[in-house]
């Protein structure tokens, strides 16, 4: 006779905070859902969302709109909605910047993005057309507090995330204020970290140092934007047609330099 000991769902325990990077520790694929296009942003939509299937929800900001006091709404849904079948507060939520990552200037000047995203309590973000190393650098630099010293020296300077937000992103994550400056650290950099910070390979020029952008400390994915590509190689894309070879040898190099610093890949 064989005993199956079942926990009720309303009792499993997540081990993390991030139910993705909970899944990557373990060597899982990790499944997405949500456009490149926005997200309804609603209380009722994070109720709807609190059970999705997926392991993580992406807000697409890069086209759709800042939406800050819906995203905030939304998050809520999510919490009053949840736990999730896996036992975690809410599914992660991961944004798409509007902020291009074609130069450090860029992504400094625009670093309040990334601030005012995360005090909203999600749990990743993703900078789209990151095309130099140094703007990748400055992607994870702004979203860390200076406080957290790891990899500082080797890579990265300090963080230049400011404090003030955690009354609004710590109750998001089930912590106190002190528990959330801990746990905001990009994964896998810091072990035990809760962000998980991506970026976007989708320019020739961010494919042509994408060895080097993806090589910077603190990013835990990356991803090869075909349609951006496509555009940026001169290329009418024809979903009739098979994909040109030069889009598959892009695709391949990204997810090789994905491979080299032990990245995720994101198709």
């Amino acid at each position: 006779v064989h005993k199956l000991n079942i926990t009720p769902i309303g009792k499993i325990m997540a081990k993390r905070i991030n139910r993705a990077i909970e899944l990557l520790e373990q060597d899982q694929t990790v499944y997405y859902d949500g456009g490149h296009t926005g997200h309804v942003l609603t209380y009722e939509q994070g109720l709807k969302d609190a059970h999705i299937w997926a392991d993580y929800i992406n807000i697409g900001m890069e086209h759709g709109s800042f939406d800050m006091a819906g995203l905030d709404q939304y998050i809520q849904g999510l919490i009053d909605g949840g736990p999730t079948k896996s036992g975690h507060r809410t599914p992660a939520v991961i944004v798409e910047t509007p902020v291009e990552g074609s130069s450090e200037e860029i992504i400094r000047f625009n670093a309040w993005q990334f601030r005012m995203i995360l005090a909203r309590g999600v749990h990743g973000i993703l900078l789209c057309q990151a095309e130099t190393p140094d703007a990748v650098r400055a992607f994870v630099e702004s979203c860390r507090y200076p406080i957290n010293m790891t990899g500082v020296g080797h890579g990265l300077e300090r963080g230049t995330r400011g404090t003030g937000s955690q009354p609004t992103s710590a109750p998001v994550w089930g912590v106190d204020a002190d528990t959330y400056v801990d746990k905001a650290e990009p994964w896998p950099l810091n072990p035990e970290g809760e962000l998980l910070l991506g970026v976007k390979i989708e320019t020739v020029r961010a494919l042509s140092n994408c060895e080097l952008s993806l090589a910077v400390p603190g990013l835990g994915f990356a991803e090869w934007g075909p349609g951006d590509l496509h555009m940026s190689f001169g290329i009418k894309r024809d979903p009739s047609k098979p994909m040109d070879p030069r889009l598959l040898e892009a695709r391949d190099r990204v997810k090789a330099a994905c491979d080299a610093n032990n990245l995720a890949f994101l198709e």
